[in-house]
C-alpha cells in the first residue's frame, strides 16, 4: 500500500471532510422527503408530489421557506443560550461520523486514501463522547425558552438520553470484547473475516437499536416533543431556520446511529459472500489473507471495489434509516413512566447479565480450546439467540407472541365476580 505524502494526505483530509458533510446534509434533506412519502404510503397518500418529479425538489422549497421565514426572539429568554441550543444540537450529530469507515481504501496516483475521515483508534469511545453532548442543546432550548412547556421537553430530554446512554454503552461492550479493539475499521475487517456481529452479539444489537431509538428521540420514544402534553415541547419557542436546526440534528442523529449500527453490527462497507473486498490492516498495509505458509497477501485495491462497497454502506444505512422510520409510523408513544421503567429497569439489568454472559461464555470456549474461526463464532451464536429469544419472550408478557386468544379464552373461563 502507497502511503500518501504529508501534502498529499492534507489535501486528501479536505477533500473528504467535505465530501462526507455535503453527501450528509444531503442526505438528511431526503430523508425528510423518505419520511413524508412512507408515511404517506402506510397511511395510503401521496405524500410530496408537487414540486419535482416524484416531489424529489420538496426539500430544497422546505428550506428555502425557512430561511426567509420571520424569526421571532422571545423577549424572556436568555438570548445567548437560546441560539446556542441549535447549535450544540446538530455539531455532535455532524462530528459523530468523522469516525465512521464507509468504503474499501481508495487507491490513487498518489497512493491510498482510506475511506474514512479520521481513523481514531479510540473510535467507539469518541463515538459516545461526542454524541452524548447532544442532549445540552435540547436541554439549553428548553431552558432558555423561558417557557414551562419548553423546560418540561428540555428535562424529558435530559432523563430519556442520559437513561438510555448507560444502555448504550452496555450493549457496546460485548462488541469491543469480541474484536479485541475500540476502533471501527478493525471492527470491519474483524467481521470480513468471520461473522457479521449480529449474529453472534444478536441480543446486544437488538439493546443498541433500542437504545438508538431512544437517543435519538424518536417514536416512541419522542417524550421530549409530545404535543399532546408540551405543545411542541423543548422547541416550542423557536422559529425560521433554529427550528429547522433541531429537525436536522435528529436526523443527523438517524442517519449516524444507521450507518454506526451498519458498521457494528452489519459488517460495515462488507459486501456478503465476496471476498475481493476482504481487507485486513497488517503492519502498517493492507493485505486480503494469509498464504499456506502464513504469509500475507497483498491487497489488490481497484476503484470499483471502492465504488462497490460505498454502495454497500449506503445500502446497509439506508435499511436502518427506513426502519427508523416504518416504526415512528407504526407505533405509539411510549407514557413517560414506561420509557424511565424500560431504561432503568429492563435495559440495564439486561446489559449488564449480557455483558457478563458473552465474557463467561468467551472465557468457557477459550479454555475448551476453540480458537476464533467459524466454531467459535457459531457457539456465540447460539447463546445469543438463546438469550435473545428469553429477553423477547420477557418483554412480550404474552401479548403478542402467545397471542390474544389464550388470554381471552382463560378470561372467559373465569368464575364470573358477584358484589
Amino acid at each position: 500500500m502507497n502511503e500518501l505524502s504529508p501534502t498529499a494526505s492534507l489535501i486528501a483530509a479536505a477533500v473528504k471532510v467535505l465530501a462526507v458533510f455535503t453527501a450528509l446534509m444531503v442526505a438528511i434533506m431526503y430523508a425528510t422527503w423518505a419520511e413524508r412519502r412512507i408515511s404517506a404510503f402506510i397511511q395510503d397518500r401521496l405524500g410530496p408530489n408537487r414540486v419535482g418529479p416524484f416531489g424529489l425538489l420538496q426539500p430544497i422549497a422546505d428550506g428555502l421557506k425557512n430561511i426567509i421565514k420571520e424569526e421571532t426572539n422571545p423577549a424572556t429568554a436568555s438570548r445567548f443560550f437560546f441560539v446556542m441550543g441549535p447549535m450544540l444540537s446538530i455539531m455532535p450529530a455532524l462530528v459523530t461520523f468523522a469516525v465512521i469507515p464507509f468504503a474499501a481504501p481508495l487507491p490513487t496516483p498518489w497512493g491510498t486514501v482510506d475511506m474514512i475521515v479520521a481513523d481514531l483508534p479510540v473510535g467507539v469511545l469518541y463515538i459516545l463522547a461526542i454524541g452524548s453532548l447532544g442532549v445540552y442543546g435540547i436541554f439549553l432550548g428548553g431552558w432558555s425558552s423561558n417557557n414551562k412547556y419548553a423546560l418540561l421537553g428540555g428535562l424529558r430530554a435530559s432523563a430519556q438520553m442520559v437513561s438510555y446512554e448507560v444502555g448504550l454503552g452496555l450493549s457496546l461492550i460485548p462488541v469491543m470484547m469480541l474484536a479485541g479493539n475500540v476502533t471501527l475499521t478493525r471492527m470491519v475487517a474483524d467481521q470480513q473475516l468471520g461473522l457479521w456481529y449480529v449474529l453472534p452479539l444478536s441480543l446486544g444489537f437488538l439493546l443498541f437499536l433500542i437504545s438508538a431509538f431512544a437517543e435519538t428521540n424518536r417514536l416512541p420514544f419522542d417524550m421530549p416533543e409530545a404535543e399532546s402534553e408540551l405543545v411542541t415541547g423543548y422547541h416550542t419557542e423557536y422559529s425560521s431556520m433554529k427550528f429547522s436546526m433541531f429537525f436536522i440534528a435528529e436526523y443527523a442523529h438517524v442517519i449516524t446511529a444507521s450507518a454506526l449500527m451498519a458498521t457494528l453490527f452489519l459488517g460495515g462497507w462488507d459486501i456478503p459472500f465476496w471476498t475481493g473486498d476482504n481487507f485486513i490492516p497488517y503492519e502498517g498495509g493492507l493485505i486480503s489473507g494469509f498464504t499456506a505458509a502464513g504469509e500475507p497477501i497483498a491487497a489488490q485495491l481497484s476503484i470499483w471495489t471502492t465504488l462497490l462497497t460505498l454502495g454497500a454502506f449506503m445500502l446497509k444505512t439506508t435499511f436502518f434509516v427506513v426502519l427508523y422510520i416504518w416504526v415512528r409510523w407504526t407505533l405509539p408513544r411510549f407514557r413517560y413512566d414506561q420509557v424511565m421503567h424500560l431504561g432503568w429497569k429492563v435495559m440495564l439489568p439486561t446489559a449488564l447479565a449480557y455483558v457478563m454472559l458473552v465474557g463467561g461464555t468467551i472465557l468457557v470456549l477459550d479454555q475448551l480450546g476453540v480458537s476464533a474461526g467459524p466454531g467459535f463464532g457459531l457457539a456465540l451464536t447460539a447463546v445469543s439467540l438463546v438469550a435473545t429469544g428469553m429477553f423477547a419472550l420477557y418483554l412480550d408478557r404474552g401479548r403478542i407472541i402467545t397471542g390474544a386468544a389464550p388470554a381471552g379464552r382463560a378470561a372467559r373461563a373465569a368464575p364470573a365476580a358477584h358484589p
